[in-house]
């Protein structure tokens, strides 16, 4: 590999989760699930069930998502080239972005420039044309804005005004809805509700003013969604529309707007008509243009059983050749906090609304839905969860309904703390400030081609605390990892047998590692206390038998949640299989530290985990040495003054780097005995940087070092002879904070290799090290260079700090062209790249 390799980088696998607000998530007619990943709008395909794209861009976090055409209008949109999204954030900005369906290439199209003065609640759009839509937003300013849009048909800029701002006052609207109103062309009708109880029904031309038509007083709580129906088609005509609204009152209410004639007529037909159990009540009259409009409540629907964020009608399907005409489906989905989403149709004889379908979630938490979603074709539904997770559900069944769980996206809704890729590159583990730990892999499949798809496969813990660091223990033997949260305790956890199958499953069985290990794991899973903070084991015995109800030594039987049973999962598994059947037991825990946990290593060899705190005084800020089998502390090492922010041990395990926030680093040598006891000693300390060191990294040939700082600097150091230490380079300055540092040799013999570099903008670069070494074994500083190889782009990289970067395996070979990094940050983002190497 020569030194000026050129390098293509692409993104393999993203894992994030949703962030847990109400309008955050819209399916669109181009088949993509958009939703809000902290400050990023991310967009993912649920045929394959992989996130595919984040957009940067917001700098608040990301509250609600709306496509242009939305799936309401996919039969009219078969043939489109460009698809738009527009996302709002907690600072009150809108973004306009474009799909090119062609290439599937995101571009940011533009901001909007009358942004909300507070925090986007809520964006709503109609397409009136193929190059022409009709979009409004709310926000907690008080203030509703509806937009007229006009795309481009070819190429050229897309037109942006503002149709009208209406002020809606003290109280806040939180949900919108438009639809154009039957009979005449070019009349608006937006539908809003919020705080007051109340929907405020407003009239329009596609070209202005909007006027308020009526108010519906009928729910008793906050209303929390609104959708309109196409127009309903009767005898040909197009003669009313319907509303559906849900609030916190659970309950659900379907609205009819209907064309009135003339009163006398209408009075006729009405004295005609026979009073059924489904006659509805009448509502107020509002005129709009030329034309007068009947609202009437149609029905009530009870059946949740507690607030119902959601409501949404099922899309229309395409009847004819042409795509055009369609016929609006009397079908409701609704979603709640009740972790229920339910589908709603009448009965055909009496005309009475009916709950048809129930589908749900287990799980440990005690919130249910955001908000639930019809896809295009209405064969699936898809549910957001407080736990930032999705549920879909398809109908498979031909003649009966028969609705399944569905494989789905799945990360973190919180920052992404720490990652570690197993000893053999396998997979990744994370934790997070969500209180879980996650394992991400590739699970091989033969029906995609191009490749492997990454899932989530276990989570290994869920805790009480928020999680801050990890490592997993190298060397022989079982999977197992040490975890530090914001409590003063390391845990140790230690692979069951149910995910060493799993595991075999999702590589295909390449490894007679597993074979040979099973033999000696005795323990099948583990149990989660439903007080406690500790995942007790479950052995293989004990699974076979009766589970006893009072097994923990006689200890009160509620304590553990039941059903927790561990399972081989044979394909990638699903939110309620990953919360509830894949957690792993914990050995021991690591008693010593005054504060909470920060960070975590292990050697090369798996005999020593160093752990550091958060502190403020030097005794607080010594780095504690443990012993992996015994799990004795077996050192304390006391150089540092404040918060020890990353530790690693260089790659023969004769030293250990840590880096403070004191802005310093130091060395210290580590030598083992026979007997198993550990010397060690402090070989250097120096004040390295301006501000706080965040990140550190070994060149895997030598005794070389990188050291990233708030300052913006990367500093390149050398161990000269194992008693002092020299700087060699400074990286030119970065546009951003250093946050992680990671280094991979690519060639020995030169002692070349990459350097990896996140930022706290959240973009990652990649530097090229060449370091000669003088005949005497030091480096030659004249001879060291530095190049900057690759700036990722911006639409691969996260949208906020980058916490750790780590390659597959750090030590390659020179065969080896492609390399795998994977990053995480605090945009709640697990991501993988590519990096291939030419």
């Amino acid at each position: 590999m020569s030194s000026n390799s050129e390098v293509g980088v692409k993104g393999v696998f993203i894992g994030a989760g949703c962030n847990r607000t109400v309008n955050n998530v819209s399916w669109g007619a181009c088949g993509f699930v958009s939703f809000g990943a902290q400050n990023g709008v991310a967009i993912f395909c649920p045929k394959t069930a992989q996130i595919l794209n984040t957009l940067p861009g917001h700098r608040a976090t990301v509250n609600c998502t709306h496509w242009l055409p939305g799936n309401k209008f996919a039969f009219k949109a078969k043939q489109l080239e460009r698809h738009y999204l527009l996302s709002g954030d907690a600072a009150g900005v809108i973004i306009l972005w474009e799909l090119s369906t062609l290439d599937n290439k995101w571009r940011h199209v533009l901001q909007l420039p009358q942004s909300h003065k507070k925090g986007v609640t809520c964006i709503t759009g109609i397409m009136i044309s193929q190059n022409n839509a009709i979009f409004a937003s709310t926000s907690s300013d008080g203030v509703v804005n509806v937009w007229d849009a006009v795309f481009p048909s070819s190429q050229g800029d897309c037109r942006l005004s503002c149709l009208e701002s209406i002020s809606v006052g003290s109280k806040p609207m939180v949900a919108l809805s438009l639809a154009e109103l039957p009979g005449k062309a070019g009349l608006v009708v937006l539908a809003m509700g919020g705080l007051d109880n109340k929907v405020h029904i407003y009239t329009g031309e596609w070209t202005g003013k909007f006027v308020r038509a009526c108010e519906l007083k009928a729910h008793t709580d906050w209303i929390r969604s609104l959708d309109f129906s196409l127009p309903v088609y009767t005898n040909g005509e197009a003669n009313s529309i319907l509303l559906v609204s849900s609030s916190q009152d659970k309950g659900i209410r379907i609205w009819k707007i209907t064309t009135r004639s003339s009163p006398a007529s209408t009075m006729a037909t009405n004295s005609k008509e026979e009073i059924s159990l489904t006659s509805y009540i009448e509502g107020p009259v509002f005129v709009a243009g030329s034309s007068s409009y009947q609202i009437s409540l149609e029905s009530l629907l009870i059946g949740h059983e507690d607030w119902v964020y959601s409501v949404e009608w099922q899309p229309p399907s395409t009847a004819s050749a042409d795509g055009i005409a369609y016929y609006q489906p009397q079908s409701i989905l609704s979603a709640s906090m009740d972790k229920t989403m339910m589908i709603w149709q009448p009965e055909k004889k009496t005309g009475i609304w009916m709950n048809v379908v129930t589908v749900g979630e287990l799980s440990h938490c005690a919130l249910g839905f955001y908000g639930g979603h019809w896809s295009a074709d209405g064969l699936s539904i898809l549910a957001h969860a407080y736990g930032g997770s999705f549920h879909l559900w398809r109908n498979i069944g031909i003649d009966i309904d028969s609705w399944q769980p569905r494989k789905v996206p799945s990360g973190h809704f919180a920052t992404v703390s720490d990652i570690a890729w197993s000893r053999f590159g396998e997979y990744i583990l994370s934790v997070s400030h969500d209180q879980t730990t996650r394992i991400f892999a590739p699970w091989k499949t033969d029906s995609l081609i191009d490749g492997d798809s990454w899932h989530e496969i276990s989570r290994p813990q869920i805790h009480g605390h928020d999680i801050n660091c990890v490592t997993i223990i190298q060397g022989k033997g079982n999977h197992r990892f040490v975890s530090g949260a914001d409590e003063k305790v390391a845990r140790v956890f230690e692979s069951p047998l149910s995910f060493l199958k799993t595991l075999n499953h999702a590589t295909s069985q390449e490894s007679s590692f597993y074979a040979d290990l099973q033999e000696d794991v005795q323990i099948l899973g583990a149990n989660m206390s439903a007080l406690g903070l500790s995942q007790k084991p479950i052995y293989v015995h004990a699974a076979i038998e009766i589970p006893e109800r009072n097994g923990n030594d006689g200890l009160d039987t509620l304590e553990s949640i039941p059903d927790a049973v561990p399972i081989v999962l044979t394909e990638p598994p699903i939110e309620d299989q990953l919360a509830w059947h894949t957690l792993w037991p914990e050995s021991h825990k690591l008693y010593g530290h005054g504060n909470e946990l920060f960070s975590l290593c292990c050697d090369h060899d798996g005999k020593l985990v160093a752990s550091s705190c958060k502190a403020q005084s030097a005794t607080v800020a010594e780095i504690w040495l443990w012993q992996v089998g015994s799990w004795k502390a077996v050192g304390h090492l006391q150089s540092h003054s404040l918060t020890v922010t990353q530790m690693e041990f260089s790659h023969d395990d004769h030293m250990l780097l840590a880096v403070s926030r004191d802005r310093q680093f130091s060395i210290f040598t580590i030598e083992r005995r026979g007997t198993g006891e550990i010397d060690h000693k402090l070989l250097a300390r120096q004040e390295a940087h301006k501000r706080i060191i965040w990140a550190c990294s070994w060149n895997p040939f030598g005794h070389e070092f990188a050291t990233g700082s708030r300052d913006k600097t990367v500093k390149i150091w050398a161990v000269e002879k194992k008693s002092s230490v020299k700087q060699i380079l400074t990286l030119p300055q970065f546009n951003s904070s250093v946050t992680s540092l990671s280094w991979i040799g690519l060639d020995r013999r030169r002692n070349y290799g990459f350097l990896a570099v996140g930022m706290e903008n959240g973009l990652v670069e990649l530097w090229s090290l060449s370091l000669k070494r003088s005949d005497d074994g030091s480096i030659a500083i004249p001879g060291a260079a530095a190049s900057l190889v690759e700036r990722f782009d911006p639409f691969l990289c996260h949208v906020s700090a980058v916490n750790r970067l780590a390659w597959r395996n750090p030590e390659k070979s020179e065969e080896c062209q492609s390399l795998q990094l994977a990053s995480c940050g605090s945009d709640h983002c697990v991501r993988v790249f590519e990096v291939d190497v030419k």
